[in-house]
Order: C-alpha cells, then structure tokens, then sequence
C-alpha cells in the first residue's frame, strides 16, 4: 500500500496549462502502475492517463489525448500529468491512483490506493 498526496491544481484559462503532481510514500511505489482519473460535479469519475511502472508504456482517454502527458520518476516517488490546451470541459477534481499490477489499467477499479484529489477549474 502507498499514500497518494496530489497537487498543482487550480484556477487556469482555457488555452493554458497546469502540471499535476502525485507523490507517494511507502518503498513499492516503484512497481506500482499509476494512473489519473477525474470527476465533474454530477459526473462519474473517469479515466484520465495510466503508466506503467517501467514508464514503457502508457494509454489515455480519447478526450486528452494529445493535449495530456503522463509521466513519473520513481526516482523521486512522484507521478505527474501535464495538461496543455485546458478546456473547460477539463474541470474536475483529479484523482491519482496506484495498482499493484504491472499493466495499463483504464478502469478504477483495477486501481488499489487513491489520493485525495485536487482541484482543476478552467475558465472560459
């Protein structure tokens, strides 16, 4: 199990930018798959970004694909989510999540320890 604390989220304009970051606690981190899901008030929680723990591989919702990268340093115990070309359909709570398993998960519940979220709003 890990502790999953994220931050970098806040208020942006649409075009704009924000990086996310997720840092974990605990000595697994480094084998953990690790992804991003978000939730708009009264929405379901949706699959953002997942990458693996080798960094080799990762997948995206069709929604941010090219606009969002996901990427970690298990150096550094963090996991992280640029978010270029904000729209405000992007505004959400973001969540970081980690699995145990080695794979590019897109559902949550393949997904064993989740942060507390924070907060993306873009404006118009």
């Amino acid at each position: 199990q890990v502790q999953l604390v994220e931050s970098g989220g806040g208020l942006v304009q649409a075009g704009g930018s924000l990086r996310l970051s997720c840092a974990a606690s605990g000595r697994t981190f480094r084998i953990y798959t690790m992804g991003w899901f978000r939730q708009a008030p009264g929405k379901e929680r949706e699959f953002v970004a997942t990458i693996i723990r080798s960094a080799t591989s990762t997948a995206y919702a069709d929604s941010v694909k090219g606009r969002f990268t996901i990427s970690r340093d298990n150096a550094k115990n963090t996991v992280y989510l640029q978010m270029n070309s904000l729209k405000p359909e992007d505004t959400a709570v973001y969540y970081c999540a980690g699995s145990r398993g080695n794979y590019a998960y897109t559902a949550s519940s393949s997904y064993d320890d989740w942060g507390q979220g924070t907060q993306v709003t873009v404006s118009s």
